[in-house]
């Protein structure tokens, strides 16, 4: 899991590249480990041609949304999103921000996200 801080004043379309080059390959089944995942879903902020034609290029197929279009487009994936969100907010250092210098809150939200993954790691077996 790949967890990214960042000003609320920046740009997603900035902010998602350099996110999905930092995932790790994801190991467990015989073979190559896959070293990017095949699609990629995202709100309307994203929607852009130049960063669907990198993804493209990546080998990523993106399911983004047009903006302008009445449809949300997300469907039953934007539940897994908003369920995550609701997880990192469990932590109260998260909540509400203490902290003022940006890496100790990177450095919580990377904890909390690995307390959320070893939680659903830890259900399924």
């Amino acid at each position: 899991m790949v967890v990214q801080c960042t000003a609320a004043n920046r740009h997603d379309v900035n902010t998602l590249l350099p996110l999905v080059v930092d995932i790790p390959a994801v190991a467990g089944k015989p073979g190559r480990p896959k070293q990017k995942p095949e699609t990629l879903v995202a709100d309307k902020a994203f929607d852009d041609q130049a960063l669907r034609g990198l993804l493209r290029w990546l080998g990523i197929e993106p399911q983004i949304p047009k903006r302008g279009d009445d449809e949300h487009g997300l469907g039953k994936f934007r539940w897994f999103i908003e369920r995550t969100l609701s997880w990192l907010h469990q932590f109260r250092r998260l909540r509400i921000r203490w902290d003022r210098k940006p890496d100790v809150h990177q450095a919580f939200l990377s904890l909390a996200a690995s307390v959320i993954c070893y939680r659903i790691w830890n259900i399924s077996n």
